[in-house]
């Protein structure tokens, strides 16, 4: 029988996983769940040592002996600081160690509670690997919890390896072990370029049994070797390309799905008819709506993350293995291995590809949605397209961009500061016309950036002002535009004379008419200074017109079209604002 304790439960199952059975115990109440429960499992083999600083070189030892990682496992406080010797002798001869600390409600640290110290990242430098794991209440510990131990066993041997920490906070002791069967668990598998072929071969006998698998293209500027290996990997096995625009990987078999899988858009008994059995993912950040389908997904999809570090990033919830390699090593090397009568029946590309253009554009009346439509398929070949967060991201991946744009958007860190400031370098650097699109929160924030003695007249701003932060609306976060000023941070600012003063031509539109007459100017290829359009609309409105937007796109049934007419019955009925907060407290969301 082993221990209640969920963490615990998850490194024994994972311990298992690994094959790594040796443990070094040393007597303590904090760690009685653990010891118990591996000292009652013949499949582990036990030794007590009760001083911390001898059971930690005494697996020192044994680990070198027997070519394996061995388990030191001690109670909280002063007996983890007695590891700090041999952690350290085991760091500089690279043995690995898994080092489990014990520890004590993380709330009570420094409010004088008996035997508790700060023992998170302890050992500093001298570890290859430190994770604190959650106390696990729900799914959402349970998985975080199960992704850091593997985060810190798969490094006992990477790189020439070494010991690793894995703090072990619990709020309370525990003698129960009522628990007969450990949870299902899966070890998350590395593969490197030096791994045996026989690794590579079975990822590849594993892609061409498939007739779903779906290419992720994060956030990048991908080089022309890279587009080259993707475009051959789609010809090879059953895939179709996922991207947004700032993936810039608009290469054979490419589809932009940001719309259609966004789960505003689609419905997860309607995604489950694209849900991959895996997705590739390599690059940076990737789009939500893609994240939140996957997440959501109950069909068992396995993920495959490419990433030349190694790291572990479970973004889709379902992660099964890291390829630590370049994404063109990694599609070349599995479309070598494809064999040569392998081919793409394309017929997950094709149903993608439809679902995606069954999307419908409406004729959009005046707001950012009409401005930025309007700038951005006319932004010619060449040039350089940087999108602040949030809506100009959103809004722009609904239209069709002219081939050759290089596109940027600061969604490392996701905030509104600094993108106008990027683009003010990354207009430095081409001889195109470089254009932002941002919207008057992130223009504000990084006004300073146009005084900038660097800024060229290649320099084009489109700024939609709209009053206030627009996503507090569009998320559902507020709705009252009476009274918004600090949640929706309203404002009356003006960009005009600012951008006068710095030295911009500066144009003005307020409507379809007035747009249209400052759009020549806006986008003319010559001009002797840079150009700043301002666009002034409402945010409560523009928000009202993306939801619109999807829902005048959206594929309807006469089940959802029903539930729609009953939702617009109850906000007619006791008003939309009543009508929101009430379905609010049962979760339901009223748009």
């Amino acid at each position: 029988m082993y221990t209640e304790l969920k963490s615990y439960q998850i490194i024994i199952a994972l311990l298992k996983e690994y094959g790594i059975r040796k443990c070094v115990l040393s007597a303590g109440s904090r760690n009685l769940p653990f010891v118990h429960s591996v000292e009652e499992d013949p499949w582990f083999e036990c030794y007590s040592v009760v001083d911390e600083r001898s059971a930690g070189y005494f697996a020192l030892g044994l680990a070198q002996q027997a070519g394996e990682p061995v388990v030191i496992s001690c109670t909280s406080s002063t007996a983890t600081c007695n590891y700090w010797p041999p952690v350290a002798e085991a760091f500089y001869q690279n043995v690995p160690l898994v080092v489990l600390t014990s520890d004590r409600d993380p709330a009570k640290l420094g409010q004088l509670e008996d035997q508790m110290i700060d023992q998170v990242g302890m050992y500093d430098r001298h570890v290859r690997k430190s994770v604190n794991l959650p106390i696990v209440r729900d799914d959402g510990d349970f998985r975080h919890c199960w992704r850091l131990v593997n985060e810190a066993l798969l490094e006992l041997d990477h790189h020439g390896g070494g010991p690793v920490q894995v703090n072990v906070p619990s709020r309370w002791y525990s003698t129960s072990f009522t628990t007969s069967e450990l949870p299902k668990v899966r070890r998350i598998a590395r593969v490197e370029h030096e791994s045996p072929d026989a690794e590579w071969l079975a990822r590849a006998a594993r892609l061409r049994s498939c007739s779903r698998v779906l290419v992720a293209c994060g956030q990048g500027q991908p080089t022309d070797g890279l587009k080259e290996a993707l475009g051959e990997f789609f010809g090879r096995f059953n895939s179709a390309i996922a991207v947004e625009y700032m993936s810039n990987a608009l290469v054979e078999g490419a589809v932009n799905t940001s719309v259609c899988f966004d789960s505003r858009y689609v419905t997860p008994k309607k995604f489950a008819e694209f849900a991959p059995e895996i997705v590739i993912s390599y690059g940076g950040n990737i789009m939500q709506g893609l994240k939140e389908m996957l997440r959501g997904s109950k069909s068992g999809v396995e993920h495959w993350l490419i990433d030349e570090g190694g790291v572990v990033c479970d973004a889709f919830g379902c992660i099964t293995t890291v390829f630590e390699c370049s994404p063109e090593f990694f599609f070349r090397r599995m479309s070598d291995l494809a064999g040569e009568k392998a081919s793409n029946d394309l017929a997950y590309h094709d149903a993608i590809a439809a679902y995606a253009a069954s999307v419908v554009h409406p004729d959009f009346g005046w707001g950012n949605i009409y401005a930025i439509k309007n700038v951005v398929e006319r932004v010619p070949s060449g040039s350089v397209l940087h999108l602040s967060i949030n809506d100009s991201i959103r809004i722009t991946n609904f239209f069709e961009l002219q081939p050759d744009i290089r596109v940027f958007a600061n969604i490392g860190t996701h905030g509104i500061d600094g993108c106008m400031s990027s683009l003010m370098g990354q207009s430095q650097a081409t001889e195109g016309l470089a254009f932002l699109v941002t919207g008057d929160l992130a223009f504000f924030y990084d006004m300073n950036s146009l005084r900038i003695r660097h800024v060229g007249p290649n320099v084009r701003i489109l700024l939609c002002n709209n009053h206030g932060g627009e996503e507090f609306y569009y998320n559902g976060i507020w709705q009252n535009a009476s009274s918004d000023l600090h949640t929706a941070a309203r404002h009356n600012a003006v960009a005009g004379p600012w951008a006068g003063s710095c030295g911009f031509k500066y144009l003005r539109a307020d409507d379809k008419a007035s747009f249209e007459a400052a759009l020549p100017e806006f986008m003319a290829e010559e001009s002797d200074r840079p150009v700043l359009l301002e666009c002034f609309s409402e945010m409560s409105e523009d928000s009202k017109d993306i939801y619109d937007f999807y829902d005048l796109s959206r594929p309807h049934d006469a089940v959802s079209d029903a539930t729609r007419a009953a939702k617009d019955i109850v906000k007619k009925t006791i008003g939309k604002e009543t009508a929101v907060k009430i379905a609010g407290k049962f979760g339901v969301k009223l748009g």
